[in-house]
């Protein structure tokens, strides 16, 4: 007797996988599935591979999204340790990385993910010469001017999340303090994805009013309404996060969810991500900060030349020299 799925189907063609939306995640720790997670339930991709070294954790982690197949529009879910799961992929998330040590410098942790990835990467482009790769693990600008050397990719196909999350962050601040919703909230936080980034306080606006076309004064010295503690809390929110809860996860794979979107569905949306700045704003090292930037099906397309005062080019360029200090010593080879 034949086997019931002989008898059961009959074959016109057979399945060719094209890798048309497919996604890989390297690193199955809270920020890579959160990615996973989010990515899944907004339909973005329908073919996710989970990469990493804990095996265990790895195919526990796809088993269980796996078993979820029938409310994700059945998504093919696969996992491995090995970079062949990943040949033809459209976007490659990297959310691996090292943990900073006690009593560790950001060099020294920089130069640890430094050397992670030059296991991944060269695997993952050799799998998908023509994917887009986002880079997640921190520090995420000089990572990424770091997956950028290693992979030898055009520039506008390696993206750092940046300051996607940390503008979305100040749009639901923003909001709180306005009572209305975040996405009528319209600010930009740009420069480094950290201690030193950047609000474009000249540019908030809603509905086209900018906040200081009525009061001048707003995220200044002179600010009396408490504008500018808002980036304050931009800077300080992942710090209290790690504080109450031991990590950050959701907001993260929420914002890479965004940017894969855009990327997939060509939308030419503008995101804060991290990308090659020199030439941009009179700066003339050679980092990664974050600018708007518009992205699409070959990663990014237009970078945004927004109207700057003289204090945020300031702060720009202090974030500019202190990505240019961390990565001036990492040992690539």
């Amino acid at each position: 007797m034949a086997p019931v799925k002989e008898e059961l189907f009959s074959t016109v063609a057979e399945p060719v996988a094209t890798g048309r939306n497919k996604i890989t995640i390297v690193g199955v720790g809270q920020v890579g599935m959160a990615c996973a997670v989010s990515i899944l339930t907004s339909s973005i991709s329908s073919d996710i591979v989970l990469i990493d070294t804990m095996e265990e954790k790895m195919k526990g982690e796809m088993m269980d999204l796996q078993h979820g197949s029938s409310f994700l529009k059945n998504a093919r879910i696969s996992a491995s340790t090995d970079y062949g799961a990943s040949a033809n992929s459209s976007i490659c998330v990297i959310t691996a990385g090292v943990r900073q040590r006690e009593g560790e410098t950001r060099l020294d942790l920089v130069q640890r993910n430094t050397d992670v990835l030059k296991q991944i990467i060269p695997q993952l482009v050799m799998y998908s010469p023509n994917t887009i790769l986002i880079i997640v693990s921190n520090p995420v600008d000089a990572l990424t001017y770091v997956a950028w050397k290693i992979s030898c990719l055009p520039k506008n196909r390696v993206i750092g999340s940046g300051t996607n999350l940390d503008s979305a962050r100040f749009r639901f601040l923003l909001s709180q303090k306005l009572n209305i919703a975040p996405t009528s909230c319209h600010g930009w936080i740009i420069g480094e994805h950290g201690d030193t980034s950047v609000p474009v306080w000249s540019g908030v606006n809603v509905a086209g009013v900018r906040l200081r076309d009525i009061n001048k004064d707003v995220g200044t010295e002179q600010d009396t309404e408490g504008w500018t503690e808002l980036h304050k809390q931009v800077i300080n929110s992942a710090y209290e996060i790690i504080k109450l809860k031991g990590y950050t996860s959701w907001a993260i794979g929420l914002s890479v969810s965004n940017l894969a979107s855009s990327i997939l569905r060509n939308s030419n949306q503008v995101h804060a991500v991290s990308t090659l700045v020199k030439g941009y704003h009179g700066i003339n090292y050679e980092v990664f900060l974050s600018l708007p930037c518009t992205l699409g099906e070959d990663g990014i397309g237009f970078i945004v030349n927004q109207k700057l005062t003289d204090n945020e080019l300031e702060l720009l360029h202090r974030s500019a020299n202190k990505i240019h200090c961390i990565q001036k010593d990492i040992k690539l080879n």
